[in-house]
């Protein structure tokens, strides 16, 4: 008889968007005869679980709505007795460690992955005024935190409360979805998209934040375009930042040379028919974006920050830059463009480095989590 058999696990993240990176645990713990839940803002459908309970989480600390999810989520975990509870993301799970603090002296095992606290090297100081108390604190009510850097590791080692502290490579790529392929399909797939097969192609793939910095690719477009000028500069992803991006590309006058794609569900296809992935975060905790990119046999030019670092190598993989270099992000995408050996090489290294991020291995890693 299956010794999982008849158990509920709950999963929680402050946007149900998230749960895609969560999927492969849940249908795990499916075959493994859990009943898996899962509670999020509900703004979209989470595949793979039992029930999903929409909770008005908000993704400010400063929002009366996380004080009204709390006390949704509390019922929902007194009422269900889950045996695990597994957060995600900075609000989602702050309100789900207090809701389960109840739970917890019941048996009820309470998982937390960080993936990247606001809290860094560098990091402003009202990060660590606001937000490092709160992890800290709240470290008390889990049983186990899983870090995805190196930097967020050894920092909870040394300064959380709980005991069980993990550092795994990622959530996981599913390696059969990003791959590379052949030069025929590169341009089969262009031309399906509506790029010229001599178009060199840049890919930003992220949601428009402040942190995310797409601005500073635009403002240094025109510089580029002087050097290149068919470049193209594709941009996937939506948020707050996206209007003033798009009044920026307006602004200057760029606007042929730039498209916004919105979200989508085929970035898989939009890094396969790209050139180089570029990426501007002055944060990261562990970038999936550039995991997949590297899947597909990308070259990477990316900022020097916590989770960039984790992943790329200078000169063999990618190539790093100092944030706000617009110097040093120039340099390094003429360097690629102007030398196929070197891009071909750093593919090479790219499709080695990234088995170790593979889904595949990352379930192994989990499962063993869990069962402990």
């Amino acid at each position: 008889m299956n010794e999982l058999k008849g158990k509920k696990v709950l999963f929680t993240s402050h946007t149900a968007n998230f749960s895609k990176f969560n999927r492969p645990f849940m249908r795990w713990f499916k075959e493994q005869g859990y009943e898996v839940h899962y509670a999020s803002a509900g703004e979209e459908e989470v595949k793979d679980c039992d029930r999903h309970f929409s909770i008005c989480f908000n993704r400010s600390p400063y929002s009366l709505d996380n004080f009204t999810a709390y006390r949704q989520l509390k019922r929902i975990i007194d009422r269900e007795n889950y045996d695990i509870i597994h957060c995600h993301t900075p609000m989602g799970s702050v309100v789900t460690r207090l809701a389960a603090r109840g739970a917890r002296k019941k048996g009820t095992k309470v998982i937390y992955t960080a993936h990247g606290f606001h809290f860094y090297s560098g990091a402003p100081f009202i990060n660590w005024v606001l937000y490092y108390p709160i992890e800290k604190c709240l470290s008390k009510y889990i049983d186990c935190l899983i870090t995805i850097n190196k930097e967020d590791y050894l920092r909870a080692n040394k300064k959380f409360h709980t005991k069980n502290i993990y550092k795994i490579d990622s959530v996981g790529v599913d390696l059969s979805r990003f791959a590379s392929i052949s030069n025929r399909q590169k341009q089969n797939l262009r031309s399906k998209y509506g790029y010229g097969l001599d178009e060199p192609i840049l890919i930003c793939v992220g949601e428009f934040t402040t942190n995310k910095d797409q601005a500073f690719m635009i403002n240094i477009l025109p510089e580029l375009i002087k050097k290149i000028p068919n470049l193209k500069l594709v941009f996937a992803g939506v948020g707050y930042r996206m209007e003033p991006c798009q009044r920026l590309v307006n602004d200057l006058g760029v606007q042929k040379h730039v498209d916004f794609l919105g979200y989508r569900q085929d970035v898989d296809k939009l890094y396969q028919l790209s050139d180089i992935l570029v990426s501007f975060s002055r944060r990261e905790g562990l970038p999936i974006n550039i995991l997949e990119g590297m899947a597909t046999g990308l070259p990477v030019v990316c900022t020097s920050v916590r989770g960039h670092v984790d992943v790329i190598k200078h000169g063999l993989n990618g190539f790093l830059y100092d944030c706000s270099d617009q110097g040093a992000f120039i340099k390094n995408v003429l360097r690629l463009f102007s030398d196929k050996k070197l891009i071909k090489s750093i593919k090479g290294h790219n499709l080695e480095d990234v088995k170790k991020y593979s889904v595949d291995n990352a379930i192994k890693t989990m499962k063993k989590i869990y069962k402990k």
